[in-house]
């Protein structure tokens, strides 16, 4: 069975974006970027809640061509070439880049059971904070960045479960981002 990894940037303070929606914090080092490598070599399949992937589609696609930051020129190609399911209930595919739209949470059971590599979920907290809710969620990594937000959205927000986690890693990148890897009990 594949998993889904859930791959998300944080502040110290438990927020994956500032409080007017700013993601301007995070910072890609040659340490994070090669994990990063790491991580995506796993998986064959970007997952995505709508507004996530809009903010990805509209910069990963020529990231390459107008940044010249090493991460961006490296994993702009493996953004176009991944396939990518965007969960939306109010998208209607087909999507440019590779993607498709699904709109129930319990597909992803039928994509988990498919043949293939793991599936990675690219932030997007609400949907995360969903599949956490059914169990969907097979492994948790968080990268903590040394920002403090004072508020935004909060990484995994949780409606009606409590999600009991263990902790199976640690270790801090350049010298400034902790990496918690985190499984379900």
């Amino acid at each position: 069975m594949r998993k889904v990894i859930y791959w998300v940037h944080t502040s110290v303070d438990g927020f994956v974006d500032g409080p007017n929606g700013e993601f301007d914090w995070a910072s890609m080092g040659p340490e994070l970027s090669a994990y990063g490598k790491e991580v995506h070599d796993r998986v064959d399949t970007f997952l995505y809640g709508r507004v996530v992937w809009e903010m990805m589609s509209s910069y990963w696609p020529t990231a390459d061509q107008v940044s010249d930051h090493p991460h961006d020129i490296e994993f702009a190609p493996l953004w176009r070439s991944t396939p990518k399911i965007v969960f939306s209930r109010t998208l209607r595919g087909p999507l440019d880049h590779g993607a498709r739209v699904i709109s129930a949470v319990t597909e992803l059971t039928a994509l988990k059971a498919a043949p293939g590599k793991d599936l990675l979920l690219n932030g997007g907290s609400q949907l995360a904070g969903v599949l956490a809710e059914h169990g969907l969620l097979d492994e948790i990594q968080v990268m903590v960045h040394p920002v403090v937000l004072g508020g935004g959205k909060r990484v995994l927000p949780l409606d009606k479960a409590r999600v009991n986690l263990d902790l199976v890693d640690s270790r801090t990148l350049d010298g400034r981002t902790v990496l918690h890897t985190y499984v379900p009990r």
